[in-house]
């Protein structure tokens, strides 16, 4: 068994932050959907911006408004209009065929890579 990459969101950019959240990043429902993430699935960020990385997990966001938005202590480390890589894995016995999906400037679908 490895872990592999299984979902991807790639160049999203972060919209908003709130520190009084307790913890997650929130990311637009048609969004979550594209990329076959689950609603409290744990993702890998990574700021394309800073190189800074954490883990948190995934919040349903309101569908086609473009959010992602990172709370609570998440908020510290990755910062309003950066941009970022969200990636989900899975542990599997073979290759899995990930959905790396490719968002514009205002978090919009753009195509599958």
């Amino acid at each position: 068994m490895r872990w592999v990459l299984r979902s991807k969101l790639h160049k999203a950019t972060v919209t908003e932050s709130r520190l009084d959240y307790i913890g997650s990043i929130t990311i637009d429902e048609l969004l979550i959907k594209k990329a076959g993430f689950w609603p409290g699935e744990k993702v890998l960020v990574a700021s394309n911006t800073t190189g800074r990385r954490l883990e948190t997990y995934v919040i349903k966001g309101p569908k086609g408004s473009g959010i992602i938005c990172m709370n609570g202590a998440a908020a510290h480390i990755i910062k309003v209009g950066e941009e970022i890589i969200v990636m989900g894995f899975e542990l599997a016995s073979k290759p899995v065929k990930a959905k790396n999906v490719l968002v514009d400037g205002r978090n919009r679908f753009k195509r599958y890579l």
